[in-house]
């Protein structure tokens, strides 16, 4: 009698060989008429992002806040932790390529007694056995998964980057804001101080007969005006440093953010802060230097490998087992064993499933749609987004050059009024309106500061921060 060894191993071979014969579709990619230019202009003197771009600001104290947000901020850490999910979740759509393998064992005992008194019966057993099952890939589903699963994977370690630029552009803009609303409270008393001082002048001009009491009324209105401004700079200033522990990962209450100290050059003043002039490159370099932009591609990736794993699950399985055994009549032992060995191969096929199936099939390619119209979405916003920024960038920076000029007029104006009045050229109405046009222009050139800065920042994140692909391969680091 022939074994039937040879004919499944033969069978084996085959469905091996048919395995190559992966259902694949080609790769879907929305169709995006790039612009070869921007639209704006781009100063002469700018450079290219690099991956470490909030140096270029020169403040200290900031490169500390990042180092302590990457190291602590628990929404960047829940990206890193579902990198390692996606990691764990490919290595085990590999182990489906792999045949599977078990082993049992077991022993007992067992005792029947007849029903007209006749002596029991006892009976022993043992017995070992190994079975090992394999799922031949004939039409590549388990291959499309684990091909999803590895698209998958880099999209999270692309969301894992953009959950990095994110925070850092956060922490830099709050930072900014916290500077800007301490200049602005410094502003505010300063304001309040010279109207604290031509009150001074309004009680003595009153006291000698130079001045009504109409004049001293209203400088007080001005003083108590200018005490009651501060106090909403002072919750913001508040929120602001609130916010800021949050993102470096510290409970508001024990984070005493305090002003630069030591040798920061920026001293905690907006204005000795620099405002770096950024290069955006051409808008066809987004593609590859804005990390949202490569999860969108790699989630479309995913989506093409589970339309190639819904097709093939329509078609038939072949499975391939073995199993061996030993048994004997003892119980505890295998002496003088029985042995079996068995080797089988399956085929199955689904007849009819009410249309489960093919409703997959049709789910599935739905969402890859789904998905290339995201990544169409997605790159004309970043290209607004780029836009926008280089059009703001530009146009603060000429608003604050003439707020500059606007403040510096100011100030002669004030001082020329507080003269004129003191010797009674002028009256309080002319000195009243010079001091709210200098506070006014003071407050507006510190928002413009911040503005620029935010631009800045803005732009950065818009390009990508200096990100590249091969960034997202490695495992995140703190700034050196």
């Amino acid at each position: 009698m022939h074994s039937p060894a040879p004919r499944l191993s033969l069978a084996a071979a085959i469905a091996l060989i048919l395995g190559g014969c992966a259902i694949t579709e080609p790769a879907t990619r929305p169709d995006v008429a790039l612009p070869s230019s921007w639209g704006e202009p781009v100063q002469a003197d700018a450079a290219r992002p690099s991956a470490q771009w909030w140096r270029d600001f020169a403040s200290q104290r900031l490169e500390a806040l990042i180092d302590e947000a990457l190291a602590g901020n628990p929404d960047f850490r829940v990206s890193i932790e579902r990198v390692r999910q996606a990691e764990i979740a490919l290595r085990a759509a590999g182990a489906t390529l792999l045949p599977s393998a078990s082993m049992g064992a077991d022993t007992g005992w067992r005792r029947s007694e007849a029903g007209d008194g006749s002596r029991a019966v006892d009976s022993e057993s043992s017995g070992a056995s190994l079975s090992i099952g394999y799922e031949v890939d004939l039409w590549g589903r388990l291959a499309a998964g684990i091909q999803g699963a590895d698209a998958s994977l880099a999209a999270s370690r692309y969301d894992r980057e953009t959950a990095r630029l994110t925070l850092l552009a956060g922490v830099t803009n709050t930072y900014f804001q916290l500077l800007s609303a301490r200049e602005r409270i410094d502003i505010a008393r300063d304001n309040l101080a010279i109207a604290e001082r031509v009150f001074g002048i309004a009680e003595a001009r009153y006291r000698n007969g130079a001045a009504s009491a109409l004049d001293v009324s209203r400088q007080r209105s001005t003083v108590l005006a200018q005490r009651a401004a501060i106090l909403p700079l002072e919750t913001q200033e508040r929120q602001t440093r609130s916010a800021l522990a949050l993102l470096v990962g510290r409970t508001p209450q024990d984070f005493a953010e305090a002003l630069p100290q030591g040798n920061d050059p920026t001293g905690g003043a907006l204005a000795s802060l620099i405002i770096p002039a950024v290069a955006p490159g051409l808008p066809s370099d987004l593609l590859a230097r804005r990390p949202d932009l490569a999860s969108a591609e790699a989630q479309l990736a995913a989506a093409d490998a589970d339309v190639a794993a819904a097709r093939a699950a329509l078609l038939p399985r072949i499975e391939l087992s073995g199993s061996a055994g030993l048994a004997s009549t003892a119980l505890l032992s295998l002496a003088n064993p029985a042995s079996t060995l068995g080797l089988s191969a399956g085929l199955a096929q689904t007849l009819f499933d009410g249309g489960r199936l093919r409703g997959q099939v049709d789910t599935a390619r739905s969402r890859r749609q789904e998905l290339v119209e995201n990544y169409r979405a997605a790159i004309h916003s970043a290209l607004k987004e780029v836009e926008d920024a280089l059009g703001n960038a530009e146009r603060d920076r000429q608003q604050e050059a003439t707020q500059l000029l606007i403040r510096d007029e100011a100030r002669r104006a004030l001082r020329l009024a507080e003269l004129r009045y003191r010797e009674g050229a002028d009256d309080l109405l002319a000195v009243l309106d010079a001091q709210r046009t200098l506070f006014q222009a003071q407050d507006q050139l510190a928002q413009l500061r911040l503005a620029r800065l935010s631009g800045a920042v803005d732009l950065y994140k818009a390009l990508g921060g200096g990100w590249t692909r091969q960034a997202a391969t490695a495992p995140p680091s703190a700034p050196g």
